[in-house]
């Protein structure tokens, strides 16, 4: 994938563009002046020896907020997945996930490079479901022939869709009625409590672990979480340590964090009404077909084979976007809806020359 696929390369024009609005991905915020001052107060300790109190407060707090015994503060959700991963399965063993998850085709194949762990990638419908029929079929019988099934990985929100709650329960009594553990990739779970109006525990209480990031739509600059159980959460500790994962005056990272829990939950709202807005003004457009929002993530795909310079175009116009699986926008904490009208016409320019 060249660099302008990711809208980021474009030549800009002769005056150059009045203001950037990247709605290239949620991760690009920049602390708030308050988030900030967080950071600069946070009591600190050393992470490694458990003694940096804020770390230790967030992972309480996050653990209890979601309905488990324990959290793992982590520098990313790749490494929060790999970590879960990791500590549910053992060398040799399967798990089952999506062909389009997260977990399995965008964090470079971690499982199985560092924990000789099979992927048994499965169908990925267009809700971000995996059809129960084809689970079951892929639970493989216990014979010295096959890698044992150990884990059914799940994911939410699945490219702005939120899963829908009866599909989760039903997915996860199945995987537990044939002995499989539960995992859920909730890189943007608070997007899909917001959207849907359950609280984020609600989400959480049909799975044995849960990564959730405070990095994508919280605005925090960076740090994830994995909740579990105790036991699961120590496997975890040594995991994350083995992969580079332990820090020491990290509080600065997860006072941010906290901040971010406190203050930037329920104005995600915001995010999604600005997706809605962003939708409307593009349906309709001749040559774009686009798939209306459930949370922060705007899908449309460019007839003709002109997404590449379209994305050349927007970033000429100093708005930024995606191409890798179709045309992508995300809104977040740093758009408002003047980026969101100057996004619009931008696209709108282009497919009318």
């Amino acid at each position: 994938m060249t660099a302008v696929a990711y809208g980021t390369q474009a030549a800009p024009g002769a005056q150059g563009p009045a203001r950037t609005v990247d709605l290239r991905s949620d991760t690009v915020t920049r602390p708030t002046p308050a988030m900030r001052e967080a950071m600069r107060a946070a009591p600190l300790g050393d992470d490694v020896f458990g003694d940096d109190p804020t770390v230790n407060a967030l992972q309480e707090r996050i653990a209890g907020l979601l309905g488990f015994e324990a959290a793992l503060f982590m520098p990313s959700g790749t490494q929060s997945n790999l970590c879960a991963l990791l500590a549910h399965c053992g060398r040799g063993d399967e798990y089952l996930v999506g062909q389009m998850a997260h977990c399995y085709r965008y964090e470079g194949g971690g499982g199985a490079v560092f924990g000789s762990l099979q992927p048994q990638p499965l169908p990925t419908q267009p809700d971000g479901t995996l059809a129960l029929a084809d689970i079951a079929a892929a639970i493989k019988p216990d014979d010295p022939h096959f890698a044992r099934t150990r884990l059914l990985c799940l994911e939410n929100t699945w490219n702005g869709h939120v899963l829908p709650a009866a599909y989760v329960a039903q997915a996860t009594e199945l995987a537990r009625s044939r002995g499989l553990v539960t995992h859920l990739d909730g890189a943007r779970l608070f997007n899909a409590a917001v959207a849907s109006g359950v609280p984020a525990r609600e989400l959480t209480r049909h799975f044995d672990s849960v990564s959730v990031c405070f990095s994508k739509g919280l605005g925090a600059p960076i740090g994830s979480a994995l909740c579990g159980s105790r036991e699961l959460i120590a496997r975890a500790r040594r995991v994350r340590k083995m992969a580079g994962g332990g820090m020491r005056q990290v509080g600065l990272l997860a006072a941010a964090a906290d901040h971010a829990l406190t203050h930037h939950v329920d104005r995600l709202a915001d995010d999604h009404a600005l997706a809605r807005r962003l939708a409307e003004g593009l349906t309709g457009l001749p040559g774009l077909r686009v798939t209306p929002p459930h949370t922060n993530l705007v899908f449309a795909a460019v007839e003709g084979g002109r997404c590449a310079a379209l994305l050349a175009h927007l970033a000429s116009r100093g708005v930024l976007a995606t191409g890798l699986i179709g045309l992508r926008f995300v809104t977040h904490l740093d758009v408002d809806a003047e980026g969101i009208d100057i996004a619009i016409a931008a696209v709108r320019e282009f497919l009318a020359a």
